[in-house]
């Protein structure tokens, strides 16, 4: 199923009210060991582990898969054996996602044209025509003015209506890419809210690349706490973020970082290829941290839930979500 941009003024009044008529609870549903068993109205409901270990996936319902990371191209090739973004996108081949997100600095250092077209171009440019990017703060750094090599090689993928945030739709789900170096921008936030209003799809999953909350080098990062309101507000499902270079998975919460079974859930996935960063202070609600490993996240979407796994450049698979079903 192609994607399917977003067409702000197709929807009705009664349109953007079937997300609200539709809403449910979303389930988790991990099985590893210190999980506990619950029936639930005739459902089967396992709480998670604080915890939870990689575990087999289970088989999704019918749907479609994407590929997440951010922090991606080093300025290096394939022709070096530590070069590890070729690698990463060795995985995104095998996996063979419908479409590919990034989650910012996609480039380094500077995000140059140059630069993008002799690395970043070498390893996940084979999978350009179906990647959604989103901007990091490297993407800034250009030389040649803030975004302007990212603009560039990615063209109107990435400023489909001549900006640096987009949206657009995929089975049941809405997708929303944004540009978090300019959360301060009224523009952006007005544009936000007039998107999720227009939204008629059951699911939605935003991404930027500085996370609310993170337990790695840079920490929780507030420019995004009003983004995280207004999605929290129209019960999105999952933001996926990069920034700090490590692997990270939250239980649902609010804004305010308070544990909320009808919360957010944050995946933080900034192993796609640049140096990893430590784990400097567990947050709340953080239910799986890995550092100092490189790889991919795939996500298996279906019309009412999302999991993912944590897939490494040795193609083992290092963490696997709880099952969840959009509300």
């Amino acid at each position: 199923m192609p994607l399917t941009p977003r067409a702000m003024n197709s929807r009705t009044p009664e349109a953007r009210s079937q997300k609200t008529r539709s809403r449910k609870a979303r389930l988790g549903v991990p099985v590893a060991a210190g999980a506990s068993l619950a029936l639930v109205g005739g459902v089967l409901l396992w709480s998670p582990a604080e915890e939870a270990d990689a575990s087999p996936t289970a088989t999704p319902r019918a749907g479609f898969t994407a590929v997440a990371a951010g922090d991606i191209a080093e300025q290096c090739t394939s022709s070096s054996s530590s070069c590890k973004h070729p690698k990463t996108a060795a995985l995104v081949k095998q996996i063979d996602p419908s479409f590919v997100m990034t989650m910012g600095d996609n480039q380094y250092d500077d995000a140059r044209l140059k630069d993008f077209k002799n690395y970043y171009d070498k390893s996940w440019g084979a999978f350009k025509s179906k990647t959604r990017p989103a901007a990091g703060n490297h993407e800034t750094y250009d030389p040649a003015g803030s975004l302007a090599g990212y603009k560039s090689y990615f063209g109107s993928v990435a400023y489909p209506d001549g900006k640096s945030y987009y949206s657009y739709d995929q089975g049941n789900w809405h997708f929303i890419a944004l540009d978090s170096n300019s959360f301060d921008d009224d523009e952006q936030i007005d544009w936000l809210k007039d998107d999720l209003a227009a939204n008629s799809k059951k699911c939605v999953a935003a991404y930027w690349h500085h996370p609310l909350f993170s337990s790695g080098e840079h920490g929780n990062d507030p420019v995004s706490r009003p983004v995280w309101k207004l999605l929290y507000d129209n019960k999105a499902e999952l933001v996926l973020n990069g920034h700090d270079h490590h692997y990270e998975r939250f239980a649902p919460q609010n804004p305010d970082g308070k544990a909320d079974s009808n919360g957010i859930v944050e995946l933080l996935g900034g192993m796609g290829g640049a140096n990893p960063y430590k784990i400097e202070e567990v947050q709340p609600n953080s239910q799986k941290r890995i550092t100092d490993t490189f790889g991919v996240v795939k996500l298996n979407f279906t019309d009412t839930g999302f999991s993912w796994n944590l897939v490494a450049t040795d193609g083992s698979t290092k963490d696997t979500s709880p099952n969840y079903t959009c509300r």
